[in-house]
């Protein structure tokens, strides 16, 4: 029975989560898997209850953090050595970039058969200035020419990887989507957008307008908040506009917000079970242009409620939210980077403008919510694009053959 230690970087809401636990869950039986991370950052919600879904229980590795503290790397680094010399795995697969250091290199240490790395994303550019970038560069050179496979989460990211960045040779490359299970987003629709347009009191001739993601430089909320300001000034329409999510530039967003003259509200209490239903009946939160919800788990909900699905980042991977955006039949409205491209179908479930270009956008954003026949049309192949292509089922077949064809 071949043994697979499964390595991530932090147990939070987003793709890897899902991947690391749909792989170790439903892979053959003929594996065995071990699930090993670190928690989640302080300023991000956590993915226990993702974990706890699907019946995975990890094993946490409290040294392994995103940020970069040679100490407590080196202390990670022996940890998982450790593991390895315990576990005896046949396959070290790894996924995002400090799990993809620490266990690359402790697996190269330890002379295991097959590595692995999955790139959920890369911080080539818009993170770091150039020459920090360049270090990170030559970082992931060195460890690719130690793995085994790199996986590549899309087309795009692929050719990044290769031919623009030229951190491994092409051959070396595997080009496997993210999977989910996507069911949910397709389920009790109407009383799932009720609720959450009673909790926020969104009215029935309200448009509303939804970025789903953290708070963070590169996800750049900036651009999204100029383009509502710009479409404020430019449509007749009832236009409200919900920032799901949280992290370190919750504040200056605020004031960004207020610096635009937008009016700005905060959301509900949320304790992990549902939304709260205001007092006789009102709304949570009183009326307002930009409403900063903060984390929501059912993001069924939010997508329910939702008209329109945005994302603004400078740098993505395979973006969750517009997957699922999708698959509840939402039309997205986003900045054309990284693997969006392979992951939207411009002009067919969504728009998409260039990176930073907060005019562009706002047309975009302009044209889907003026037009209630596109916004319709855009919205109705979303679930047919997304259903099979981003499958949990069609991630582990994939990753299965891979990992045959390597131990074979």
């Amino acid at each position: 029975m071949p043994r697979i230690l499964r390595i991530i970087n932090r147990f939070n809401l987003g793709g890897p989560t899902h991947n690391a636990a749909y792989l170790t869950k439903h892979l053959p039986g003929d594996y065995e898997t071990l699930l090993v991370g670190g928690q989640w950052d302080e300023s991000e919600e956590g993915s226990k209850h993702i974990l706890d879904a699907i019946g995975v229980e990890p094993l946490i590795l409290p040294e392994m953090r995103r940020d970069i503290a040679p100490w407590r790397d080196r202390t990670a680094y022996r940890r998982v050595k450790q593991l390895i010399k315990d576990f005896k795995p046949d396959i070290v697969h790894t996924h995002a970039a400090k799990a993809g250091a620490v266990g690359r290199m402790a697996a190269s240490e330890m002379g295991v058969k097959v590595i692995v790395h999955t790139f959920h994303g890369h911080v080539f550019h818009s993170y770091f200035g150039q020459l920090r970038t360049t270090m990170y560069k030559n970082i992931e050179r060195f460890l690719a020419r130690r793995s085994t496979r790199i996986v590549a989460i899309s087309e795009r990211q692929r050719a990044e990887l290769v031919d623009e960045h030229r951190i491994c040779a092409d051959n070396k490359v595997s080009v496997i989507p993210l999977g989910f299970d996507l069911s949910k987003f397709q389920q009790d629709l109407e009383a799932k957008r009720k609720l959450f347009r009673r909790v926020y009191g969104v009215a029935d001739d309200e448009i509303a307008v939804g970025i789903v993601g953290r708070l963070v430089p590169v996800k750049n909320h900036d651009l999204f908040l100029q383009s509502m300001k710009h479409l404020s000034e430019r449509t007749g329409k009832k236009v409200r506009a919900f920032i799901v999510g949280d992290g370190e530039e919750r504040g200056r967003l605020e004031q960004v917000t207020r610096d635009l003259g937008l009016s700005m509200a905060a959301g509900p209490f949320f304790n992990g079970h549902g939304f709260g239903h205001g007092v006789n009946g009102k709304p949570c939160v009183q009326n307002a242009q930009i409403t900063f919800t903060s984390w929501i788990k059912e993001v069924d909900v939010v997508n329910a409620g939702l008209d329109i699905v945005a994302l603004t980042s400078n740098n993505e991977g395979t973006p969750v939210t517009l997957i699922e955006a999708q698959a509840a039949n939402k039309p997205v409205v986003s900045t054309n980077v990284g693997g969006i491209e392979n992951v939207v179908l411009s002009g067919r479930t969504g728009l998409l403008s260039p990176p930073g270009d907060a005019v562009s956008l706002a047309d975009n954003l302009l044209k889907v919510v003026e037009d209630e026949a596109l916004r319709a049309r855009l919205g109705a192949g979303g679930w047919e694009h997304v259903r099979d292509r981003y499958h949990y089922s069609r991630l582990v077949s994939d990753t299965d053959r891979m990992y045959r064809e390597l131990l074979g």
